[in-house]
């Protein structure tokens, strides 16, 4: 008979140390809470808080202090547990820097370059739109974080939350089949295939394409057989598509095989 005892992991207590600390902060009046919390943020002048930095303090005791604060108008609720400490300028109150709200609104939600943004990264176009742009997997946006003027398209499938910035454009631009390119037809296909070319790209779009409309997924055949792609894997885009079905490819429509992969007929002056 064996002599080891099996022992359960999961049951075993915390650390004394933890539960001391836990113990002595619930035993902290929520008045000297709400002065620590205060206090921190006098101290840190004008910039971003948000809860998890006083990740030391009782979660629910920072949550009311800072709601207090912000009824006193000391500090402006941007979102979900995000603040702004200002600080009176000559002409009123400062406002949070809008790249490190943007930022800081990637950090909490999936968003991705869009529009002329999204061709602007991908070099298919030099114009800087005068209102941002940028996609969303979520119903919306906080407008505090990503700016009053910012156009916003929601609703992006989920699973481009796994993909670089550069991805999540391009298939943005095929979205809108090239359309947003400043580019000749012919320059912007050569510019697509040298983009998805680059290693791994076409395997990472391929890997969401059942949750793009059906001529993205088009688009992407027609680039896949260009780059001589797995067979199987097109074959898998191709069954995903009805074969009566035409798809407009605009800019892209002299992709090479794009006739192969359904595009409707595009007279050279509408390429234009």
């Amino acid at each position: 008979m064996s002599s080891f005892s099996a022992i359960k992991l999961d049951t075993r207590e915390p650390p004394a140390d933890t539960l001391a600390m836990a113990s002595a902060l619930k035993s902290v009046p929520p008045k000297a809470i709400a002065a620590s919390v205060r206090q921190r943020i006098e101290r840190g002048g004008e910039r971003l808080w948000r809860l998890e930095d006083f990740r030391d303090l009782p979660f629910d005791a920072v949550a009311q202090s800072l709601s207090r604060l912000t009824r006193q108008g000391w500090i402006e609720r941007l979102s979900k547990g995000v603040y702004f400490r200002s600080r009176e300028t000559a002409f009123g109150k400062s406002r949070p820097n809008p790249a490190v709200i943007q930022k800081l609104a990637k950090r909490t939600r999936s968003v991705f370059p869009a529009g002329t943004a999204a061709a602007n990264l991908l070099g298919f176009s030099t114009q800087s739109a005068r209102r941002g742009e940028v996609a969303t997997s979520g119903l919306s946006l906080p407008r505090k974080l990503v700016g009053a003027d910012t156009v916003i398209h929601t609703r992006r499938p989920e699973p481009w939350a796994k993909l670089p910035d550069q991805d999540a454009a391009l298939l943005d631009f095929l979205r809108h089949s090239g359309k947003l390119s400043e580019l000749s037809p012919e320059q912007t296909v050569q510019r697509v295939l040298s983009l998805i070319s680059e290693q791994g790209r076409f395997e990472r779009l391929l890997g969401v394409a059942a949750t793009e409309p059906p001529r993205v997924r088009a688009m992407l055949g027609a680039i896949g057989t260009h780059l001589s792609k797995k067979p199987a894997a097109l074959k898998r885009l191709r069954a995903s598509l009805n074969p009566f079905s035409k798809f407009d490819f605009g800019m892209l429509s002299c992709l090479p095989y794009a006739k192969e992969w359904q595009a409707k007929e595009k007279r050279f002056d509408e390429a234009l």
